[in-house]
């Protein structure tokens, strides 16, 4: 694994993986994801990625199409390190729906297209 050392602090870090990076990216953008996870083609919209409360990559995305063992259209808490073939592209971006509670999928937040994104824009 490689690491970095953060700006201005004396904290060694993990440098994200590959696909932390692709979906990061696609949330700057705007961009839907296509990927496989849990042995099922997905097709996403990444709203907020960061690290659970374990420590590990993951982001909260809507999953608008794609294999489900459940109904879609749904919101998937995903681990990054169980991501496959992943890949961005264009197309209409999906809000998702409205939730009763707090999301508990992203515990440190590194980006939220809701917050750091569209107030750019």
């Amino acid at each position: 694994m490689a690491y970095y050392l953060e700006h201005n602090k004396n904290i060694i870090l993990p440098m994200p993986s590959a696909t932390y990076t692709l979906f990061r990216n696609a949330i700057l953008a705007g961009q839907q994801v296509v990927c496989s996870y849990d042995g099922r083609t997905r097709e996403l919209c990444p709203h907020i990625i960061g690290t659970s409360k374990n420590g590990e990559e993951v982001v909260l995305a809507w999953q608008f199409a794609g294999e489900s063992s459940g109904k879609l259209p749904q919101w998937r808490c995903l681990k990054l390190a169980n991501v496959t073939n992943a890949r961005a592209r264009n197309g209409r971006w999906h809000e998702g729906g409205t939730h009763r509670t707090a999301q508990t999928c992203v515990s440190e937040i590194d980006l939220d297209i809701n917050i750091h994104v569209r107030k750019r824009r």
